[in-house]
């Protein structure tokens, strides 16, 4: 069974900052991307950034200079420092994995985390 395990998430100030982890376990193959995505109430999971085994990332504008997203190749586990937060950013935070799984011939398949809640009280 893979599992991708969140942390990090709570209630902040406006301006603040928040890490979020995530660890990813089972049979795992050749991880092409892990990323987080978020759903605030009443509006469709958006992403939020995104990052390659190779180290690319790709951050949405409405983040851009506060957000990064780093990797950890060797433990399965992708992060997002958050900083300058705003009352937008409140939302259920998702972690995402997008790899073979079981067999190292099996095509990419997502997997996903329970998520965990961010709230930025201004």
């Amino acid at each position: 069974q893979v599992q991708l395990v969140e942390s990090g998430g709570g209630l902040v100030q406006a301006g603040g900052s928040l890490r979020l982890s995530c660890a990813a376990s089972g049979i795992i193959f050749n991880i092409r991307t892990m990323g987080w995505y978020r759903q605030a109430p009443g509006k469709q999971r958006e992403l939020v950034a995104s990052i390659t085994s190779g180290g690319v990332a790709n951050v949405v504008d409405s983040v851009k200079g506060r957000f990064t997203i780093s990797r950890d190749n060797a433990k399965n586990t992708v992060y997002l420092q958050m900083n300058s937060l705003k009352s937008e950013d409140t939302a259920v935070y998702y972690c995402h994995m997008l790899a073979s799984i079981y067999s190292p011939v099996a095509d990419p398949s997502s997997s996903w985390g329970q998520g965990t809640q961010v709230t930025v009280s201004s």
